[in-house]
């Protein structure tokens, strides 16, 4: 169905005075220095993302807040204070330090949303132990290739992962020096060269003093998949807590009394950055489900749990979608005041999905492993254009480039300055939490930087509002007879088919045009697969984006591949549909 292109804000969609009210004056006076002065620092004039996160908040009036409350199906819900996340987090530390593991050594952790892995993160940043969060979805394959890219020493995980996944590789990983079980329902943690970290904490003192780290000291060990190859570790530091201060301020717009619900999991950079450190910055309580997706038991948590701020991906929302409207009309939301979401591009039907289902619209905001942060959002008090990634934060500097490389030459570009004109998306260098390299991979790191830009690899557009619209990434883009087609474009006019739950579209070589768009398609419960909706798809594609733009060709697939971030993995489509090499699939939902 057409819709507005703008949803404009209303008093209902304003229930709190939002942080970021006026966008033009915050980003004219705004400064990271400034926005460093609202976190406290250690005594010697350092910066550790822990302390900030937890025991500053530990020794004040938030002593006996809720931090963190984990609910599952199997038992009663389990909280945490500030204050005894601050003791668990010092024995943890003091764990390390009795193991001889210390400042810049490496951290893995592989584990669901556990207390204990929320601990163990937090308490080996106090430690200035540089961690590495893993999916526990991980086969051993990827999870050895990591560990040993990233010189693991200590890896924290469950009886039964270390069973299933790592006891019988684990002569291939040769720095790994020290394995801290956790007992899971009930399991032992008696296998042999491994460590019980419970009690291993039960002894340790609940007194520590937190290491003395810089600004510019490694903190985080994110890996991010490539095409092909091995995955790649962006290093993120210290001084990166600045970003995420800010933009829990800016772009999640949380507030003090905040319940606060990130959906990402801990294994994904979403799932550290603002499913353990923003909220924790922000004082507020988190909701941690140890539970895989579950409709249902989705809205019912929003109800119950009296959820204020919700961050969530595309994918679930998509999900949400498919399970239909009457669903959600079982439950009320009175506390929901704020929903974003972040993973790839929401597509407008879901944003209006939002609005008219939830009562409030989703915010899109994007980002990369190698931001560390959100640097472009739809906030609260922005009126919304359904499809664009909203406008750069405060503090951030966004543009769209062409490439002037010359043979032999260093990388050059040059900023397009008319609206609407396609090209790569660009930021200027220098905000707190920008990746500082990728592990052993120096030259990889330099090519992402000209002229004082990072350069994201992905392909955008700004309009004369200075909202950015994402085309596509740079190996994305179909060629088709002399056009350039943004697959977002195409799989967000499927999505508008009644029909369609996800779209992926690919380009297919083809020997007259170049390429052809292929789309591949599955759909929502209660639809039926024919030939007659086939045709009605691909002529509501045709109808909707013109016989040059639209898919000429459509497959139909019980689910599309997807990472557990909630990409839809195009390289892997094509992959299959051209029987290519299918690169590294460790972070493909469901495993390899």
């Amino acid at each position: 169905m057409e819709r507005a292109p703008l949803i404009r804000k209303t008093a209902h969609d304003l229930r709190v005075p939002p942080h970021l009210a006026d966008y033009a004056a915050e980003c004219r006076t705004f400064s990271w220095d400034a926005a460093r002065q609202a976190l406290q620092g250690l005594p010697g004039g350092g910066l550790n993302i822990a302390f900030e996160a937890v025991d500053r908040h530990a020794a004040g009036a938030l002593r006996e807040h809720i931090a963190l409350r984990f609910v599952s199906r199997s038992g009663p819900a389990l909280e945490l204070s500030y204050a005894e996340l601050a003791r668990q987090t010092n024995r943890f530390a003091n764990v390390l330090q009795t193991l001889g593991v210390g400042r810049g050594d490496r951290l893995f952790v592989l584990a669901g949303r556990l207390p204990e892995l929320y601990v163990a993160v937090l308490g080996a940043l106090k430690n200035g132990t540089v961690v590495t969060p893993m999916f526990s979805a991980f086969g051993p394959e990827p999870i050895a290739t990591r560990i040993n890219i990233g010189a693991g020493q200590v890896l924290v995980t469950t009886d039964v992962l270390y069973r299933k996944k790592i006891k019988a590789m684990r002569e291939q990983m040769p720095t790994l020096r020290h394995v801290l079980l956790v007992a899971e329902d009930g399991g032992s943690t008696d296998d042999p060269g491994t460590l019980d970290l419970g009690a291993l904490l039960r002894a340790a003192s609940d007194a520590f003093s937190t290491v003395e780290t810089q600004a510019d000291d490694p903190a985080l060990l994110h890996f991010t998949s490539g095409t092909t190859g091995t995955p790649k570790g962006a290093i993120h530091v210290h001084g990166a807590v600045v970003t995420h201060h800010a933009t829990g301020r800016y772009a999640l717009d949380l507030h003090a009394d905040d319940r606060f619900w990130c959906t990402a999991d801990p294994g994904w950079v979403t799932g550290t950055s603002y499913g353990i450190i923003a909220p924790l910055l922000h004082g507020v309580t988190s909701l941690i489900d140890r539970e895989e997706f579950d409709a249902e038991r989705w809205y019912r948590l929003l109800e119950t749990e009296r959820i204020s701020v919700w961050y969530t991906a595309p994918t679930a929302i998509r999900m949400l979608m498919k399970a239909g409207p009457e669903l959600a009309r079982q439950h009320r939301f009175p506390e929901l005041r704020f929903v974003a979401s972040v993973g790839e591009p929401l597509n407008p039907e879901a944003v209006w999905w939002g609005k008219e289902v939830l009562g409030l619209p989703i915010h899109d905001n994007w980002w990369q492993t190698e931001t560390g942060g959100i640097m472009i959002a739809n906030t609260p008090a922005f009126d919304i254009k359904p499809g664009s990634m909203g406008r750069p934060l405060p503090g951030i500097e966004a543009c769209i480039v062409e490439h002037l490389e010359a043979e032999g030459e260093p990388p050059r570009v040059r900023v397009l300055e008319q609206p609407d004109v396609e090209g790569e998306l660009a930021l200027k260098a220098g905000w707190p939490s920008m990746f500082r390299g990728y592990l052993n991979n120096e030259a990889r790191y330099r090519k992402c930087f000209a002229d004082g830009w990072y350069l994201t690899g992905d392909l955008a557009r700004v309009d004369a509002d200075g909202y950015y619209w994402f085309v596509g990434r740079a190996d994305d883009v179909i060629k088709s007879a002399g056009h350039l087609i943004g697959p977002f474009e195409v799989e967000s006019a499927l999505m508008e088919h009644p029909a369609v739950a996800e779209a992926g579209v690919i380009g297919k070589p083809d020997p007259v045009v170049g390429e052809v768009v292929k789309a591949f398609v599955s759909l929502k419960d209660g639809f039926t697969l024919d030939e007659a909706l086939r045709l009605d798809i691909l002529g509501h594609a045709r109808k909707r984006l013109g016989a040059a733009v639209a898919p000429k060709e459509i497959a139909f697939l019980p689910v599309l591949p997807r990472t557990r971030s909630g990409k839809i993995m195009r390289r892997l489509l094509k992959a299959r549909e051209l029987g290519l090499p299918e690169g590294d699939t460790s972070t493909l939902e469901g495993g390899a």
